[in-house]
């Protein structure tokens, strides 16, 4: 069953969103996603942990990392700005920490 679109809506751009393989896309070769701001592609891999040595436990929680992780790119990239989306310590920090970010506004109804 699909849980995720086709296209995603990043700051009024829309994106090619997809979940693949690395045999379908030589692109996810030994990582786990990207983003292409040209091309409007996010794409994640969806055997990573399979086809690594270094296996996660909870593979659905991590791919919604990685989800995160490269739709934080393309919003960066879509905002202008284009340097702090290259950066995958900003980028990962922000993918981790959303969630915790989430929850707390949440919980002061500031969203």
């Amino acid at each position: 069953m699909k849980t995720t679109p086709d296209v995603l809506n990043i700051l009024g751009t829309d994106y090619n969103f997809s979940e693949s393989k690395e045999e379908l896309d030589s692109r996810l070769e030994d990582c786990e996603g990207y983003h292409d701001g040209y091309a409007k592609i996010i794409c994640v891999n969806n055997d990573y942990n399979e086809n690594h040595s270094d296996a996660i436990r909870n593979f659905t929680e991590y791919k919604n990392k990685i989800k995160r992780h490269e739709i934080i790119h393309a919003f960066l990239y879509e905002s202008g700005l284009r340097k702090w989306s290259d950066d995958e310590l900003l980028v990962e920090w922000l993918a981790i920490q959303f969630p915790k970010m989430l929850s707390t506004f949440q919980k002061v109804d500031c969203i």
